[in-house]
């Protein structure tokens, strides 16, 4: 299966060291099987940064994750949200999986995260609130030895 992961630079061996923490999955290395998410990811990185291009990155992935702790959340947004919240707390639960993978809600999220992490509004009106793109989606490796096993470099692109 082919995935991607946007930024400004190519990276030959992803690690989870250079994450962020507070992302939606926790601390990891991202991947999605989108490649215009990946491209829009990688334009709005080049973007913030100042760069004038943005990378996007090809990588084989291994379908077969049979044996790896793998949390998957499919359309189970009430369980997402509440995971989303923990990771953005600080919490560790991601900790526990190899990889994680999900939708990507679009950008009204953080506010949606954001008024029902704070207890403005209950969780039956931010589900309401949150509109997925049904065809986006995506995977975090948690661990680097799931990144090592299943992931494989195969090219880069501009964009």
């Amino acid at each position: 299966m082919i995935v991607y992961h946007g930024i400004i630079e190519e990276v030959r061996n992803p690690d989870v060291l250079h994450s962020f923490h507070a992302l939606d999955f926790g601390k990891g290395f991202y991947v999605t099987s989108v490649k215009e998410q990946a491209e829009r990811w990688a334009r709005r990185k080049a973007n913030i940064c100042g760069h004038t291009q943005g990378i996007v990155n090809v990588y084989q992935m291994k379908v077969e994750i049979e044996g790896w702790r793998h949390l998957a959340f499919g359309d189970d947004m009430s369980s997402w949200i509440d995971f989303v919240c923990d990771c953005r707390d600080g919490g560790i639960e991601y900790l526990n999986y190899d990889l994680i993978s999900g939708k990507v809600a679009n950008d009204k999220v953080f506010r949606v995260v954001d008024m029902y992490h704070s207890g403005i509004w209950d969780k039956e009106r931010a589900l309401r609130e949150i509109k997925v793109y049904p065809s986006y989606d995506q995977t975090a490796f948690i661990t680097q030895n799931a990144i090592d096993a299943l992931l494989t470099f195969d090219s880069f692109y501009e964009v």
